[in-house]
């Protein structure tokens, strides 16, 4: 058992543990920040975003710190421009799990941290194919699985952010429409830049001619991946469903209105056979085989609060 320890690929700590990698840094987020910044369903607490996230901007800021120096180092060998190349962040993990939580959260710690480093945030639901195009595919009921995305948009769009490229203009999602718009956000050179999605660690199929191929995760720095039990994330999702059933729906402009009009019996439904259907197949098979390579995992208990932290070996 001992020597199975020694060999595991990640070091494995409590919340408890974790938390004592802070080491004295002062929490820059108060806790109105942490409320605005929380997804609908998601209850972090001040308490956690100081036990668990501010030891994690720490240790990242060390990471990009080190990144940068070896830049400086490589730029000074080949006498190059000392262009600044951005140190991207990926969180994956299943629908419901929390990632838009965690993005925010760690883009607020890290943007104020000492060295003010400029800090962006991309979701990956801008890279997914327009409507009119899943449509075309027959994919409208496998939304958010890898093949729903335009993967080449997105690979061309982590290339130009990792070539230093300036004024780098990102795909912008409506969730209440349920479409990609016609209009794009400009990502402009930042320190760092986190990216938030289903599947960036998903390696997706070889080709069969030889060709080299590139992945998202080819341009991740680091990787964090949010972890939950099955059952807990579908009473996550359905608790989501409903609370945006009752907000987000009810405006006549939503792609989901006709679900603020059904009983509360046929919208819980339709919310079940949507986990059962797409979410629970698009975790089993695309998500969770990609958990195991991440640098971070953090794993969620049944109350949504971080339990423990899983962090990959050196």
């Amino acid at each position: 058992m001992a020597n199975k320890l020694k060999l595991a690929p990640y070091h494995h700590f409590t919340k408890e543990e974790w938390s004592r990698f802070r080491d004295g840094e002062q929490m820059t987020l108060s806790a109105a920040d942490v409320t605005r910044l929380r997804t609908l369903n998601d209850p972090i607490s001040f308490e956690e975003a100081e036990e668990i996230y501010l030891p994690l901007a720490r240790l990242l800021s060390l990471y990009v710190e080190a990144r940068q120096g070896l830049h400086r180092a490589q730029t000074r060998f080949f006498g190059a421009d000392d262009r600044k190349v951005p140190y991207i962040i990926g969180v994956a993990g299943s629908v419901a799990v929390g990632k838009s939580t965690t993005a925010r959260i760690l883009r607020a710690l890290l943007s104020r941290w000492a060295s003010s480093p400029k800090v962006d945030l991309v979701t990956t639901d801008g890279f997914l194919f327009p409507n009119a195009e899943l449509e075309k595919r027959g994919l409208m009921d496998r939304k958010g699985f890898p093949e729903s995305y335009d993967r080449a948009r997105f690979i061309s769009f982590l290339a130009d952010i990792k070539s230093g490229k300036a004024q780098v203009g990102v795909p912008v999602y409506s969730h209440l429409i349920y479409d990609v718009l016609d209009e794009k956000v400009v990502i402009d050179r930042p320190d760092i830049l986190i990216v938030e999605g289903l599947n960036i660690l998903q390696p997706g199929e070889l080709p069969r001619n030889g060709k080299p191929l590139l992945f998202a995760s080819d341009f991740l720095d680091f990787s964090i991946y949010i972890d939950a039990d099955e059952k807990d994330l579908r009473a996550w999702f359905i608790e989501r469903f409903r609370q945006l059933r009752e907000t987000a729906f009810a405006d006549p402009k939503s792609f989901f209105h006709r679900f603020a009009q059904m009983s509360a019996e046929e919208a819980d439904k339709f919310g079940f056979w949507a986990w059962d259907n797409i979410n629970l197949p698009n975790l089993r098979d695309n998500i969770l085989p990609t958990r195991g390579r991440a640098d971070l995992i953090l794993r969620k208990g049944s109350s949504h609060a971080i339990e423990d932290v899983r962090l990959r070996k050196a």
